[in-house]
């Protein structure tokens, strides 16, 4: 659920919105020729949503997988959407240079995979609206206990009120497939481009979560599970 954005408690109870996308949606499918068009003529800059109607922005509640497309995409605009999360895909816009989901207040966190855009250097988020955020410090969902075997997951069919998302397919660090592995979740908060984000990943063993780096300054420093952690004092306090 979304927290007060105004004036949160630490202690305030927050977790994932669960909404699925509806692939149906007059919304989603126009999102699908957009990226498929902007993929074929190589464009630098995507404002998908500028080409669609108010009625279709409110239906588009994440991007589709293939955002992987985009690889000379160099500024993505996603200002004012009615996001809830965004895939990990994003990882693979290997141009990316400025990210701008400014005033997507429905948009708390980040996937990990966003760490590997190399290029991006300037972001533009609407820090208030994050777990975590350095102004209010609200908490972070907790997290599901890890999972040696995904053997009786559904990983094409997740509840995203408990995972975050509906579908996970490869490790957030290493990238191998999860089916491989194991299932460990974790947060993150670390400085990508311009601000820093609380980053979910999705992890196939231990080693990977012990790979990741610190987390940022002035945020906890190592990955954890989430809930009533302890967090550095707010600016506000």
């Amino acid at each position: 659920m979304c927290f007060d954005q105004v004036k949160p408690h630490p202690r305030a109870r927050v977790g994932f919105h669960a909404e699925r996308q509806d692939t149906s949606a007059a919304g989603w499918q126009r999102l699908l020729e957009l990226i498929d068009e902007a993929a074929d003529d190589g464009r630098e800059e995507f404002r998908p949503l500028v080409e669609l109607s108010a009625e279709e922005r409110r239906q588009v509640i994440t991007l589709p997988p293939s955002i992987a497309k985009l690889t000379a995409v160099k500024r993505l605009v996603l200002y004012g959407s009615n996001l809830v999360r965004i895939p990990p895909e994003i990882g693979a816009m290997s141009s990316l240079e400025e990210f701008t989901p400014y005033t997507s207040y429905r948009l708390h966190w980040f996937p990990y995979e966003i760490t590997r855009c190399s290029q991006l250097a300037r972001s533009t988020v609407s820090t208030r609206a994050l777990f975590g955020n350095y102004k209010f410090r609200p908490p972070f969902p907790r997290l599901q206990p890890w999972q040696d075997s995904v053997a009786d997951l559904d990983l094409k069919e997740l509840d995203a009120r408990r995972w975050g998302t509906t579908a996970i397919r490869g490790c957030s660090v290493c990238d191998r497939p999860i089916e491989q592995g194991g299932l460990h979740q974790v947060w993150i908060s670390l400085r990508v481009a311009t601000d820093v984000l609380p980053l979910l990943v999705n992890a196939c063993s231990a080693a990977c979560v012990s790979a990741l780096p610190s987390g940022a300054e002035d945020y906890v420093q190592l990955p954890h599970t989430g809930g009533r952690v302890k967090q550095p004092p707010s600016d506000w306090d």
